[in-house]
């Protein structure tokens, strides 16, 4: 139901819609569901060090970059500062060559906040993806807007299940094979009888989930990042390089163990 259908509803009942629209809204039980898996050439260990290198150096915020666009309802849920839990989870089928030996990649600078001004992403967040999509360069990707206080680290063994969900939007289908991120509205209990499981979590924070936009290519090679451990100053000075255009001087800061 759509905010102007749930508001409408309420009409005549009180002479406080908006209040009792979010009541409605805040009464409900929402997870964030990604499916993660090898991406712009790193695989998904290295991305999860990187990830953690960004958290650390954005005092727990980091941005975790995905395909799809979000649901309709996203903008009034971060408004309304509606708590919301990430959940992460490995995905069940191999990366596609695409995603794991992209042929290009490209960092991206900027995301439209909900009002839709287009703002710089923060200085210690470096999203990255595959520069190109099956109809040529890619022109939009998106990104959670997440916060942990805790390092990210794999973890196994807590089941999840999504049949126990239904999408937030819509009309509250469930969750299709090919959705990799979804809102998700919970409608009973869980089971243990899963085939996913909790392997990170977080909480939605900011403006929750952007599009992002300003590309620049990104030819640095990742593949040796989850050997390296560099200071926070260090990090925030290489992501900053990299969203310049030129590529020497996006290492030309950088400490010579971090030159890859």
């Amino acid at each position: 139901m759509s905010r102007d259908e749930l508001t409408s509803s309420y009409q005549d009942r009180s002479g406080s819609t908006e209040w009792e629209y979010q009541c409605h809204w805040r009464t409900q039980e929402y997870v964030c569901w990604s499916r993660m898996q090898a991406e712009a050439g790193q695989d998904l260990s290295a991305i999860i060090h990187r990830k953690e290198l960004e958290r650390r150096a954005g005092n727990g915020q980091f941005m975790w970059g995905v395909g799809n666009a979000p649901a309709a309802v996203v903008g009034a849920l971060s408004r309304m500062k509606q708590p919301i839990e990430v959940i992460f989870s490995i995905m069940k089928s191999r990366p596609k060559h695409a995603d794991s030996a992209p042929s290009r990649t490209v960092v991206w600078r900027r995301y439209v906040d909900h009002d839709g001004g287009l703002r710089p992403l923060p200085p210690h967040a470096l999203v990255t993806s595959r520069a190109d999509s099956a109809s040529g360069p890619k022109t939009k990707h998106f990104a959670l807007m997440c916060y942990s206080q805790q390092p990210l680290k794999l973890r196994h063994g807590e089941p999840f299940d999504p049949s126990a969900y239904r999408n937030a939007g819509g009309s509250g289908a469930s969750v299709g094979a090919s959705q990799v991120t979804a809102l998700l509205r919970r409608i009973s209990a869980t089971t243990d009888r899963t085939e996913y499981e909790v392997n990170l979590r977080a909480q939605l924070v900011g403006h929750y989930w952007v599009r992002l936009g300003d590309p620049i290519e990104w030819t640095s090679d990742f593949r040796n990042l989850d050997a390296i451990s560099v200071t926070t100053d260090d990090w925030m000075k290489f992501v900053g390089r990299a969203r310049q255009s030129n590529e020497r001087k996006a290492t030309s800061d950088l400490p010579q163990d971090m030159l890859f």
